[in-house]
């Protein structure tokens, strides 16, 4: 009898210890917001990355700023070289007597010099052809060629970065400019929920990697770079960026396993986006475009193009769309903070339990359910066959965070125990 009495409560314990996890990862599933980011290439998605680590974990320490020195330099004479480059191409003279001699020292000093370093002589050859109007000239026209948005930040910043002690700041760090391959993951947690986001490359030759990512996802944020709109791709320079842009965000909204998946876009570089439309008409890329060039009407035009392209507009799915600086942290705060809202608001999920016939499951408050469980338990009925009571699957459907309905199932093949979290339509 002792024995009996010790099994029976060592099974208690086992019992309360599996209900007391299913309920913890339950609890941790719901919170669990999944987002992915897409876009084509320097639309600005691994800056938003770096935004939610600045803004929503601590941060870049000086020794994680220090390490971007060699990115930093890097970039600010890939700069000069896609400048110097461009002055032959697109047959642009140098207004000073020195240009010459200085392109030739600083094509010497950047081959031999260690890469990632920024030696002085260099710096100060670089700052004087920067200054030169035949290369300010050719920057102007920089549509015409690939070169870094940061271009002009870090020229500018050459006295300030070029000084021994230089540790980059966090503004630097944001404008740093490394091509993503495969699949980089982010951890946060903001307003209760763990977000896990993925940014993935946006080349052509990095999209086949994207599906991967898709299963479970609960919100699509796709960016496009406003700016790009009188631009070609790097990696083909027939096409134009913002209509490639448009051919992607098309294959992603559309999409048959995005039906339900909210979709936020993020028209992105909007600063950029402002300067440029003051000198390069939207006809480049829109011909039938017969607005003002403005940023006003030229921003509300390509919002319109966009979202025009979501095929169940009708109310059955909305797009999501918030004008972007990524570089600019206050702008990624105030936006990121609504994009949260919109998550809590869109969200549904389905919630499976696997427990035994009788049990309890606990339902907050304050929360409501549509079908009648309006205690702060709720015990579930027992199921029979041959006389005996089977263990049951209690499905519990979260619609917007506070309201849910209960079903029941006890089917043997879904009698397992876990916990499963997925996307469901509501009708």
């Amino acid at each position: 009898m002792g024995c009996v009495n010790s099994t029976d409560q060592h099974a208690k314990l086992r019992s309360k210890h599996i209900d007391e996890q299913l309920k913890a990862d339950g609890e941790r599933a719901a919170r669990e917001v999944k987002l992915l980011l897409l876009g084509a290439g320097e639309s600005g998605k691994s800056t938003i990355v770096k935004q939610m680590k600045i803004i929503h974990e601590t941060g870049y320490s000086d020794e994680e700023r220090k390490q971007y020195r060699p990115v930093v330099f890097s970039n600010t004479i890939q700069s000069m070289v896609a400048l110097l480059r461009a002055m032959g191409t697109l047959k642009i003279d140098f207004k000073s007597p020195n240009s010459v001699e200085d392109t030739q020292q600083f094509f010497s000093i950047s081959q031999t010099c260690d890469e990632g370093e920024l030696p002085p002589d260099l710096a100060s050859v670089m700052k004087r052809l920067w200054a030169d109007p035949g290369i300010q000239e050719c920057f102007m026209r920089s549509r015409e060629f690939q070169l870094n948005d940061s271009a002009p930040y870090y020229l500018n910043s050459l006295e300030r970065i070029a000084q021994p002690n230089y540790i980059p700041t966090q503004d630097d760090v944001l404008r740093t400019r490394v091509k993503t391959t495969g699949i980089v993951e982010t951890h946060f947690t903001y307003k209760d929920l763990h977000f896990k986001m993925f940014d993935v490359g946006g080349q052509r030759s990095e999209r086949k990697k994207w599906i991967h990512c898709f299963e479970g996802v609960t919100a699509i944020i796709f960016c496009v770079a406003m700016s790009e709109y009188d631009m070609v791709l790097a990696e083909d320079d027939e096409m134009n960026r913002m209509i490639e842009s448009m051919k992607l965000f098309d294959s992603i909204c559309n999409n048959k396993w995005f039906t339900e998946t909210s979709i936020i876009l993020f028209l992105n570089k909007k600063d950029l986006f402002e300067e440029k439309i003051k000198r390069s008409p939207l006809t480049r890329c829109f011909p039938e475009y017969t607005g003002a060039n403005t940023y006003e009407e030229a921003a509300a035009y390509m919002q319109l193009q966009f979202e025009n392209m979501n095929k169940r507009r009708d109310g059955q799915k909305e797009i999501y769309t918030h004008f972007t600086c990524a570089t600019d942290t206050n702008n990624i705060r105030f936006v990121f903070d609504a994009v949260t809202d919109i998550i809590i608001r869109e969200v549904k999920c389905s919630i499976i339990f696997a427990i035994k016939d009788g049990s309890s499951i606990y339902i907050p408050k304050d929360c409501a359910c549509s079908n009648g469980h309006k205690d702060a338990t709720s015990r579930a009925p027992p199921f029979q066959e041959a006389g005996r009571i089977l263990p049951f699957v209690l499905m519990i459907n979260v619609v917007h965070g506070r309201h849910f309905t209960l079903s029941y199932d006890n089917r043997p093949e879904n009698v397992v125990m876990y916990i499963r979290r997925r996307p469901i339509i509501f009708t």
